[in-house]
Order: C-alpha cells, then structure tokens, then sequence
C-alpha cells in the first residue's frame, strides 16, 4: 500500500459503454505490481460530454487517459499536440502529459506490431480485412514494418478506397479477398466477435493455406472461426488478445517508464476472459 505521503496518481479510461473493459484490471495490477501509487478507473462518458472530461483531465490533474469507442476522434480537438502515429490514424486513443502539454497517441499501432516483431519473419504480402479504425491501426503498423505489399478489403467498398488513398495502400474487391489470403491476413472486422457475429468469418473456406499467418484483432471468444480455419488449414495464428496487451503495455511504458510482464500480464487477461485452464 502506498504511503500517505505520497499522493495517489489518477488514470483511466473513458469510453461509452464501458461494461467489457479489461483495462482498469490490467492496469491496476500493474500499479500494485511494481508498488506504484497509482489508481486506474472506469469513466463511461456518453457521446457530446467529451468536452467537459478534457476539462476535468486538466483541472483535477489526471495523468493519463485511455480513449475507446466512440471517443477516439473526438478527443483530437483538445489535445496539445498529437504523435505521428496518432494523426496517421487519425485517431487518438492515450493522453498524456510531457513537458507541461496534453499529448495524444495512438498505442493500437504498436499493439498491433508487438506480436509481429515476436514473430521475425512477416510475410511481404498483407491482406487487411475492415475499414474502421482497428484497420487503420493495422495498415499504420504495417507500414512502419515495411512490409511491401499491402491490400485493404472492406464490405463498404468506399471505406476500403479512403483507407487505401490515405496510407497509399492497394484495394481488393471484398467477393475477391479470398484470392489475396496467401501471406498475411488481419481480421479488423466484428466478425467472429462474441454475440451477434460469433461463429462468422472474414475469409471465404478454404482461403487460407500452410504459408498464410492469420492475425484476429478480435479476442473475445478465445478460439474464432477464423482462427479455427486457419488451425485447420495449417496456418500461423495470432489471436487478438496479443494486440489489446500490446497497447496496454506502450500505455503503460509511457504514463511510467515500466513495462508490464507478459507472462503474467497476459494469464491475468486470460483468466479474467475465458476462465481458469487457458
């Protein structure tokens, strides 16, 4: 427990709904991990009050922030500055304070990239299915890879074309995208997610192949369809719940200067979303 005479730091997360974080869980561990004296909440703030928050991170001294859903646009226009990564993105989803400035960043991107690096060997050819702000994360990260060939697919054609303009990118037909699932695939799209696209995948059957290395951003179920094509299909699997640690960590590498324990870090995550044995 932290002395009294050290004051309590204050972080969180702002999102709205904000029922299915695991980020004060993960967080708040990491504090007590390294007997750091900080606290880490969940602040669910409806669309329109956004606002009034980025006051609040101001006057009460707030010294970092987690960004989800639907906020990550809208905290832009408060900010002081913003990283390189975070206007790629075009997205923010940290804030933090250095050098007497409000920051933002955009930590899906190394999130993203963590268990790619992990793996050394990315393939030259990327498939990126969606057109939302996971697949923007995920084209920003393979971009700073260096992987040469990248291709976006999207059911909203104009999404995939805006995405594919904006990092200079290719675009593939969605009914096509099966034809290009020979490297490396992302899954940045709900399907397969718990609910009502549980059990869908992105890829038609039979796409994937032993040379193909399939990445689901989704996490939640443990095992998605696409995943289970791709175990049966002989392919490399990344499952999402590598990328929500991954950005996790940078947060915490930033607001601290520590870095998370992955061992630990992600059997807490595990647990906590799929129960004990897995």
């Amino acid at each position: 427990m932290p002395s009294p005479l050290i004051p309590t730091r204050l972080f969180g997360i702002i999102g709205h709904p904000l029922g299915h974080s695991l980020s004060p869980l993960l967080h708040n561990w990491g504090f007590g991990h390294f007997g750091l004296p900080g606290v880490y909440m969940a602040w669910p703030v409806e669309v329109g009050r956004v606002a009034d928050f980025m006051t609040a991170v101001r006057l009460l001294g707030i010294e970092g922030v987690s960004v989800t859903i639907p906020h990550k646009a809208a905290v832009m226009e408060y900010v002081d500055g913003m990283t390189d990564r975070a206007r790629a993105v075009g997205a923010v989803n940290t804030l933090f304070w250095q050098g007497g400035r409000l920051w933002g960043e955009n930590t899906d991107v190394a999130g993203f990239v963590a268990p790619l690096r992990e793996m050394g060997d990315v393939p030259g050819t990327a498939l990126v299915l969606g057109g939302g702000g996971a697949a923007r994360a995920a084209v920003a990260g393979l971009a700073e890879l260096g992987v040469p060939e990248i291709v976006v697919s999207n059911r909203t054609e104009a999404k995939a074309r805006e995405l594919a303009r904006d990092f200079g990118v290719g675009v593939v037909d969605w009914e096509r995208r099966g034809e290009r699932a020979g490297g490396l695939v992302v899954n940045a799209t709900p399907l397969g997610m718990l609910g009502k696209n549980e059990g869908q995948s992105p890829l038609p059957p039979g796409a994937l192949g032993p040379g193909s290395v399939a990445y689901d951003l989704v996490y939640n179920p443990h095992e998605t369809a696409f995943l289970r094509d791709a175990a049966t299909a002989g392919a490399r699997m990344i499952p999402g719940l590598s990328m929500f640690f991954g950005q996790a960590v940078e947060q915490f590498r930033i607001w601290t200067g520590c870095e998370l324990p992955r061992v630990e870090g992600m059997a807490l995550l595990r647990k906590a979303l799929y129960g004990e044995g897995v």
